[in-house]
């Protein structure tokens, strides 16, 4: 069994909220206070999760440097108060950042369809 220190139950926690608080950022029409705080909340929640010198070592490799300038400038104009073009930034240096998760993302994704419950769901509309 993986074994959870309390910091990255802190970190998971705050990078919940951090999510939450974009969301209802965007939701909101992109108000800049609550962009800016869920923004923080992430980047704070990530460093616990999995360390400052490993959060610092994610963002500035070589191969993914573009995305870091993309995903932190958006941060930047965010925090600067200009949400919709910051946000549009930190999309895509998100998209640059993680694409090498997206496979397994959407692997865990399809896999979620051999839940019995989902299976008949599925087998039943793919019927009609």
């Amino acid at each position: 069994m993986i074994t959870i220190t309390e910091f990255q139950k802190i970190g998971v926690g705050l990078t919940g909220f951090g999510l939450f608080f974009l969301l209802f950022g965007v939701l909101l029409y992109f108000d800049s206070v609550l962009l800016a705080f869920g923004n923080i909340l992430f980047l704070a929640g990530l460093a616990f999760i999995i360390g400052l010198r490993r959060t610092a070592y994610f963002f500035f490799q070589r191969q993914k440097l573009r995305g870091s300038v993309f995903f932190l400038g958006g941060v930047a104009l965010v925090l600067l108060r200009w949400p919709v073009i910051g946000m549009a930034m930190e999309s895509y240096g998100f998209v640059l950042l993680f694409k090498s998760f997206f496979p397994v993302v959407f692997g865990f994704l399809g896999s979620l369809v051999n839940i019995p419950f989902l299976n008949t769901t599925q087998s039943s509309t793919e019927g009609k």
